[in-house]
């Protein structure tokens, strides 16, 4: 059981909970979802945030089916973008908030712009934290 909450004294967030808590049990730490295709190679390397957000999602869905979780049993999120414009990050923000991982960021979420990660023309990938269900 997860109980999410915003404490006084903080402003009220758009759409997500200052504090996450769940119940004693397991976590499942995923690795970082990046949009990579099954044959391991970029989507959208051409700076096509959408396309790759798109796979970051896909991916993430899969990851957490295999441990034996749903976007709602996700109790901290990382989102990476690779930009320093605010619009930018407000976009693929949306555009996973509008997706079947949505309930994945009513819990802890960061959003974050950074210079580059890991592989050639990659601009978006989302670290998650899931409580596994008894």
């Amino acid at each position: 059981m997860l109980h999410k909450f915003n404490p006084p004294g903080v402003h009220d967030p758009a759409g997500y909970s200052h504090v996450t808590i769940s119940a004693a049990g397991r976590l499942a730490h995923l690795a970082g979802q990046c949009p990579l295709d099954l044959d391991g190679a970029v989507v959208g390397a051409s700076g096509d945030y959408d396309a790759q957000t798109d796979q970051v999602v896909a991916n993430c869905l899969a990851v957490l089916a295999a441990a034996g979780a749903a976007p709602g049993d996700v109790v901290r999120s990382i989102i990476y973008v690779v930009s320093s414009d605010s619009g930018v990050l407000a976009a693929v923000w949306d555009r996973i908030n509008a997706s079947a991982l949505a309930p994945a960021f009513t819990s802890a979420s960061t959003l974050l712009g950074v210079t580059a990660l890991g592989y050639g023309g990659q601009l978006v990938e989302i670290d998650l934290t899931a409580a596994l269900p008894d």
